[in-house]
């Protein structure tokens, strides 16, 4: 009996696995980094007290408009410090009509290729330490909530929120994946309201079908805190809502869409109130126009009716400096190196002196809108059945 027969069958199967993945490099386990960058006392506050004043804003139950603003992304951890500390002054001071949410983006969706975002790549340069992108997100949301400003971020992919999302009080799902089931499962199981984005080419039934399907409980394969695959089990999100954002068709953040929306969401028995996305394709884009819909918006506030009552929230880009600078990450040597200080490496963002404006523009047109009582008609039921569900889990 030939004694290496099974030695020389096994060599003869071929490989199957793998093959086209050039390494693994293992992380450190979500418990791991919280231990290592812990959450503060002060901060979970801040965290807990950011969540509740949204899901009140959403509900109808605060009546000042939600503002989510900040970078594109986050590429630069100074330069997004020095905008939240100057965001928390603008916070204070409008305070009684606005909540301000920072957006702190740290994943990008690309549509082909392209830096993915400071979780990813955070040197800048191609080289994916992953592991200190997650360490760099925590810090830095520890940073901002430390000054006692609330966050908000997109979800992108399915593990990462493991790692920082016991930071966020407000979460958004793009329009890219907003249609996927992943992350209809991942924000089920959120802990902070999450809104959902209409689809790119301006469908709002993709993000209708994902906020029903979020708020319902959902059993799906994800990480625990230990970083160990795991069935992951949810009881439903029922803080969901949907963002327009534009799509090929144009803008949708007009007066009719905005009602339209909000009809649908009603009969849908989903929340009717919604939060407008000023940039993206209902700016065209352009960073000069999104200030501009921030105004109309602002206007539709004040002039009443169904557009008025339903909106309960804006998204706005914005940095130190105007507009934005391309990124190579094959140029950069030495990260943020030759980069202009404060603007954006991906989408085109509002300036700080704009942004000024924009927000003072905004709180008096949500002061106007109050002195009008507009919301109670329009959330009551919605709240009366909210709390029903809310009461049933």
């Amino acid at each position: 009996m030939n004694s290496s027969a099974p030695a020389q069958r096994a060599a003869e199967v071929p490989a199957t696995s793998n093959l086209r993945v050039s390494r693994f490099t293992a992380l450190p386990s979500p418990s791991a980094l919280a231990e290592e960058l812990p959450l503060s006392a002060q901060v979970s506050a801040a965290v807990a007290r950011g969540r509740d004043q949204v899901r009140a804003i959403m509900d109808g139950v605060d009546d000042r408009l939600l503002v989510i603003v900040g970078p594109c992304s986050i590429h630069d951890m100074t330069a997004g410090l020095e905008y939240a500390r100057r965001l928390v002054s603008l916070a204070e001071r409008h305070k009684e009509d606005l909540l301000i949410v920072m957006r702190t983006y740290f994943e990008k969706p690309r549509t082909t290729v392209g830096w993915k975002g400071l979780i990813n790549d955070p040197g800048l340069d191609g080289g994916h330490d992953i592991s200190a992108g997650l360490r760099m997100a925590r810090a830095f949301l520890l940073k901002v909530g430390q000054l006692g400003m609330p966050v908000g971020t997109e979800f992108l992919e399915p593990i990462s929120p493991q790692y920082t999302a016991d930071l966020v009080s407000w979460g958004a799902i793009g329009a890219r994946t907003t249609e996927s089931q992943i992350h209809r499962q991942l924000v089920s199981g959120l802990s902070m309201p999450v809104g959902f984005k209409n689809g790119t080419d301006g469908d709002l039934q993709v993000a209708l079908d994902a906020c029903s399907a979020a708020s319902a409980a959902q059993s799906f394969l994800g990480i625990d805190v230990q970083g160990r695959a795991a069935l992951v089990a949810t009881a439903g999100n029922q803080d969901t809502h949907l963002i327009l954002r534009g799509g090929r068709q144009g803008p949708n953040y007009g007066t009719v869409n905005v009602g339209a929306a909000s009809a649908r969401l009603a009969r849908a028995a989903l929340n009717p109130r919604l939060i407008i996305d000023a940039s993206h394709a209902n700016s065209g884009k352009s960073h000069h126009r999104q200030a501009e819909v921030a105004l109309e918006i602002g206007a539709q506030l004040e002039a009443g009716g169904a557009a008025s009552q339903a909106v309960a929230g804006v998204m706005l880009e914005s940095f130190l400096v105007g507009g934005a600078q391309k990124l190579d990450v094959c140029a950069v040597a030495n990260g943020t190196a030759g980069l202009t200080y404060g603007q954006s490496v991906t989408d085109a963002c509002m300036a700080w002196d704009v942004t000024v404006e924009v927000l003072d523009h905004l709180a008096g047109s949500s002061r106007t809108r109050r002195s009008t009582g507009v919301l109670e008609h329009l959330v009551a039921a919605h709240r009366k059945g909210h709390n029903a569900r809310r009461l049933s889990q």
